[in-house]
């Protein structure tokens, strides 16, 4: 009787030899254990997805492999030879690099300059900048990209989006990158820029660079990777072959359990307006949201979904037409919005969505503290207390109410802002893109509050996101948003991912 086959080894002969490996990997800090015997092996040619919760452990190994943190036990080998770096640079040199998802570039320098920061060329015994050699090397990279019209001497910070990103791959491989790890590097961009970076990822991995590519989004995991490691609570949970594993096979193994259904769905009855929009510039939009329901906003980047949000809540000013919050009429100041019972969630989780310095509790109850001491003190007790609801209603991974917000993983993070909405009572919930850069897990668990709220029939929430399963999951009607115009909500029945892209793609322009 034949010997079964095993799916790993067929792909393990399919590349190259391991080029990558990680063995027993621990890490602690303090009595917080990170890292509990971690293994990751890449080869050679091989695009590894690396998925997991927030919190999971994904950064730490990622941060010990590119130099930034000493692990406190375990081997690394790089192409059969121990592998030790002493600081990022030491790691890049030895041609491991890390690519964020905030990009770490330095915006007021050119893209050669950025290319080639830190190991600049020199000439000459005084160890003159060779500018020329600088030029050569950056335009170098940045065709072997297939990107030779970006301008080496172009300020990065006036480059769009995705040619910074080409800027800061460029610079991993512009001194011969072995190993490339990119991390959530679709977040910030179009649909049309993450087809084209998955073209790159092809290249890069026929040159035989291992890649590990670290994604919330299970569908670019199973799309771009060929094999798949599951961190959960700081171990390995499990792996195979990302062609024969169901994306719900995936999820199960980093929650720990089976994953049947992402978006619960409870009786929802549309009841009285909550905010009504009349033709309202900017965004051309006329639009009404009743209590009991989800109606969510679609469209592609700069489309203005953003600036019309912030136009609802007072962030930006009303050029024309009306905005109707429950009985109130016309134009207000954010904190005017939220006396009359809308709160919003911003896009900028670090910039303007969190005080990051501050504690959790802190952060949960600025927005409202009449309730928590007598007259208008403040009673830490009381503050810690309502804090404390919200962090079990959200199962927020933290010490305490009194963690600093800044020591929390991006998830819990985003479960921060979303208690500050629960705590403030508000009847109008305005998220825009509330799950961006948050596993799975979280996700669910933000999915599953939002029901919960509708389905009670007194919440209504109003929701802007770029990814269009969680549109038709949660959403009860659907309007697009194109060139700077809302159109027509529809039921969400009416709507599918392809008819979504198309009528954001449309080319009419903005009156």
């Amino acid at each position: 009787m034949a010997e079964p086959i095993d799916p790993l080894e067929v792909a393990a002969q399919a590349f190259g030899p391991a080029l990558l490996e990680m063995r027993g990997v621990r890490k602690s800090f303090a009595a917080t254990v990170a890292l509990d015997g971690v293994d990751l092996v890449v080869r050679e040619r091989e695009v590894c997805g690396l998925v997991g919760q927030n919190g999971a452990g994904k950064s730490t190994l990622m941060a010990i492999l590119a130099g930034a943190l000493k692990p406190d036990a375990g081997v690394m080998r790089l192409g059969g030879a121990p592998y030790a770096p002493r600081d990022p640079l030491d790691a890049r040199q030895a041609g491991v690099a890390m690519i964020y998802q905030e990009l770490s570039l330095a915006p007021h320098l050119t893209a050669m300059e950025n290319i080639v920061l830190g190991v600049e060329p020199t000439r000459g015994p005084l160890a003159i900048v060779d500018r020329e050699r600088m030029r050569r090397t950056a335009e170098a990279a940045l065709a072997e990209l297939g990107h030779a019209d970006i301008a080496s001497d172009a300020i990065v910070g006036n480059l769009p989006l995705a040619a910074q990103q080409l800027v800061e791959i460029a610079r991993a491989i512009a001194f011969g990158c072995r190993v490339l790890v990119l991390d959530e590097p679709t977040s910030s961009l179009t649909h049309a820029d993450v087809r084209k970076l998955f073209d790159r990822i092809g290249r890069l991995k026929r040159q035989g660079i291992a890649i590990v590519y670290i994604s919330h989004f299970i569908e670019e995991v199973k799309a771009v990777s060929d094999r798949f490691v599951v961190l959960r609570d700081g171990r390995n949970a499990g792996d195979g072959v990302t062609s024969t594993t169901r994306a719900e096979e995936i999820v199960g193994l980093m929650v720990g359990r089976a994953f049947d259904e992402l978006y619960p769905r409870g009786v929802r009855t549309p009841g009285d307006p909550v905010l009504e929009l009349d033709a309202v510039v900017p965004g051309a939009a006329t639009l009404t949201l009743r209590r009991g329901e989800v109606v969510g906003i679609a469209g592609l980047l700069g489309a203005g979904r953003t600036r019309l949000l912030r136009t609802i809540f007072g962030l930006e000013p009303v050029k024309s037409g009306r905005i109707g919050v429950g009985v109130y009429s016309g134009p207000a100041a954010p904190h005017e919005r939220w006396r009359q019972g809308m709160g919003m969630l911003s896009e900028d989780r670090i910039g303007e969505g969190l005080a990051r310095g501050l504690s959790i509790a802190d952060n949960m109850t600025l927005s409202r503290l009449e309730s928590l001491g007598p007259a208008f003190a403040v009673l830490p007790s009381r503050q810690d207390a309502a804090a404390t609801r919200w962090i079990d209603r959200l199962a927020i991974r933290c010490a305490g109410p009194r963690q600093a917000v800044a020591e929390l993983s991006g998830g819990n993070q985003q479960k921060v802002a979303v208690g500050r909405l629960l705590h403030h009572d508000v009847d109008v919930l305005v998220l825009d893109e509330p799950t961006k850069g948050i596993d799975v897990a979280s996700k669910a668990q933000i999915y599953k509050l939002i029901d919960e709220l509708v389905s009670g029939g007194q919440k209504a929430v109003l929701l802007v996101s770029s990814y269009l399963p969680e549109l038709l999951g949660v959403c009860d009607r659907i309007a697009v948003m194109a060139r700077g115009r809302l159109g027509a909500a529809r039921d969400v029945a009416e709507w599918n991912e392809h008819s979504l892209l198309m009528e954001a793609s449309r080319t009419r322009a903005a009156s």
